[in-house]
């Protein structure tokens, strides 16, 4: 199963969990212990980012200490209110310095937007709660905090005549340059099998790129996924999915994958397991050709997906689990506007009164 490449991606993640801990407090070890069962490897990763930027304005805007690892647990608690306030205005703006590619030190901006910052905030709120929590500060100053609001976006995605025109690209590669149709040439069957099964199913680039062979079952035209959180879940695809799938196993029998790769569903021109990255740069490739104004990736494929199923079935419980969102609300909030249209759409369905001459 997919199981094992979500083993691995967790054990690469752990090791740079451990990496990055480094350069925080050593108190800060039992934070990421106390979360460890109850939170994502790569979730943990970004309170390790978070964490450092909070101890870096610390050190360098409240002058606390000369290092990161001077900090203490008192320092945190100490913190007033205003100061933690003041972070948040930190966070907006801020240089920091990096080495060039020449190998020198130089200054560089950076702009965070509200939904940065809120992510930002939320990592320093579960920190506190957590210390709080463990009897390690007496109180819980961060829990005053409040987060960015953050305005609704548009949904980006394709609709159906952008799909067909995405995936015709995508089996032909007509508007691809002399170059790229080189490469299209070699891997066409796999990408339009992987961008109908994404299309197809709504599953996620990590879930697609996770697959096996073995997680294949044309008997009842399903794969079995592992959702983030760990569970592991069969969703079906249609007979057009099907199709393409058939079509590149028959290609994908003349490749001879690479040591450690052999499970792998999809593979890379490398005859590795191909990467998320390597297929945001093929969503990128192929929509720039059909929606260049649109900055399509493997997510906006998911939720073309998920507003297709909704328009079809009106029944937003069925998109929330066939999508994996483990709360309705979260489904509810990304298709708050199609809501609004279904029900603007019924308003002359009920009659109060017949006109003369209906029965």
């Amino acid at each position: 199963m997919a199981l094992a490449y979500h083993e691995e991606l967790d054990k690469k993640n752990t090791l740079k969990l451990r990496k990055l801990q480094k350069d925080l407090p050593a108190f800060c070890n039992a934070f990421f212990r106390g979360i460890d069962q109850i939170t994502a490897s790569r979730t943990k990763i970004a309170y390790a980012y978070d964490l450092k930027v909070f101890f870096t304005y610390l050190m360098e805007e409240l002058k606390l200490h000369d290092s990161i690892e001077q900090f203490t647990i008192s320092d945190v608690e100490n913190c007033s209110i205003p100061e933690l306030e003041e972070y948040m205005e930190y966070l907006k703006y801020r240089t920091k310095k990096k080495k060039n590619a020449d190998g020198e030190m130089e200054t560089v901006d950076i702009l965070n937007h509200n939904k940065s910052i809120k992510r930002k905030i939320s990592s320093l709120k579960s920190f506190y709660n957590y210390l709080y929590k463990a009897g390690l500060i007496s109180s819980n100053k961060a829990s005053l905090l409040s987060l960015p609001k953050l305005s609704q976006e548009e949904i980006i995605r394709m609709d159906q005549g952008e799909i067909a025109e995405f995936l015709d690209e995508v089996e032909n590669g007509n508007q691809l340059s002399k170059k790229e149709r080189e490469f299209h040439e070699k891997n066409n069957v796999r990408d339009l099998a992987m961008m109908q099964l994404m299309l197809g199913t709504g599953i996620r680039v990590s879930e697609c790129v996770g697959l096996n062979l073995s997680d294949l079952d044309f008997n009842n035209n399903g794969i079995r996924i592992h959702r983030k959180g760990g569970k592991n879940v069969t969703i079906y695809f249609s007979d057009e999915v099907e199709s393409g799938l058939r079509a590149y196993l028959e290609e994908r029998k003349l490749k001879i994958p690479a040591s450690g790769h052999e499970e792998a569903l999809f593979l890379s021109i490398q005859n590795k397991r191909i990467s998320v990255r390597s297929v945001e740069k093929m969503v990128k490739k192929y929509a720039g050709r059909v929606t260049p104004l649109k900055h399509i990736t493997p997510h906006k494929l998911r939720s073309s997906y998920g507003t297709n199923l909704y328009q079809e079935t009106g029944d937003i419980y069925l998109v929330a689990d066939v999508l994996g969102h483990s709360d309705v609300n979260t489904t509810k909030k990304h298709y708050a506007a199609l809501e609004e249209e279904r029900r603007r759409s019924v308003r002359n369905v009920v009659r109060l009164r017949k006109e003369e001459g209906e029965s």
